[in-house]
């Protein structure tokens, strides 16, 4: 048994195996640091590239991560191939786990996906003001799974970016400016040209209101006032002048306070509520 297992037939045969491991572990070690090279490479290139084209840091630092764990895994596969082990029970166990672990992460799938979309179109910046999911506040932080806002009574609100991504949201400070609409009603009677006057020298009296046309919106208009309804109590004027996004309620604010103390004193500017009841004696 010992002469059959030390035959010169045997040791032929493990030199011959020893050779072809050799010359593969030669060939893999060679693909291996070719490889890692164009690894490096490829990671160092597609990190250029995204900054240049202004991706938010935390989506490409998130995407070459993933890059480099994909091309690691592949060129492991090749190498280990080249060696002569079966791999496809390696690829068939990697399959079976992605697959497994897309299933139980379903929904953090979905907001990874929601976050590389809004990073890559940019529907919303840090800063803008939003309203969306039944939230309004100012986004503080733009994650890859969730987006972090501040009302204004200093609450953080955590939005997922599944949800955020797929739903309507609305940008309030997207644009430069704004349109401030306010309505105001005054008694049946009152001097309607009287009101308008005062309303008009009160919106040139702003400093925030522009009080014309600006060349490069086609929206911005010079303010105005009009009559838009006839109430059960009085008439409704609605004055609409525009601003920049960030004077809004300051503008709001100013029209608000300045229309009431320049016309309270009238008694027929702003009516009550009331009810004419007619008895009939019979």
């Amino acid at each position: 048994m010992l002469e059959k297992m030390f035959s010169p037939e045997t040791y032929a045969l493990l030199g011959q195996w020893a050779v072809s491991f050799c010359k593969n572990a030669i060939v893999a070690a060679i693909v291996y640091l070719v490889g890692s090279f164009i690894i490096k490479w490829v990671i160092r290139l597609a990190t250029k590239m995204l900054e240049k084209s202004n991706v938010e840091k935390s989506l490409y630092t998130f995407l070459t991560s993933i890059v480099r764990v994909v091309l690691w895994l592949l060129l492991l596969i090749v190498v280990v191939s080249i060696l002569g082990i079966e791999t496809s029970s390696f690829i068939a166990l990697f399959a079976s786990a992605g697959m497994a672990i897309g299933m139980a992460l379903s929904g953090t799938l979905q907001n990874f996906a929601g976050g590389v979309m809004i990073l890559l179109f940019k529907p919303f910046r840090v800063g803008d003001f939003i309203e969306a999911q039944g939230f309004s506040g100012k986004v503080k932080e733009i994650q890859i799974f969730n987006t972090i806002i501040r009302t204004n009574d200093a609450q953080t609100i955590i939005i997922p970016n599944g949800g955020l991504s797929t739903s309507s949201m609305k940008n309030v400070t997207a644009e430069p400016y704004r349109r401030v609409d306010l309505d105001f009603q005054f008694a049946y009677g009152a001097d309607l040209d009287e009101v308008k006057a005062a309303i008009a020298d009160i919106q040139r009296q702003c400093p925030q209101i522009i009080k014309a046309p600006i060349a490069e919106s086609d929206v911005v208009a010079a303010p105005w006032t009009g009559i838009t309804s006839l109430g059960e109590s009085g008439v409704v004027a609605t004055t609409r002048q525009w601003c920049k996004s960030e004077d809004y309620w300051t503008v709001a604010g100013y029209m608000n306070e300045t229309v009431y103390q320049t016309l309270k004193e009238r008694d027929d500017m702003f009516p009550f509520n009331r009810m004419d009841v007619k008895i009939i004696n019979k």
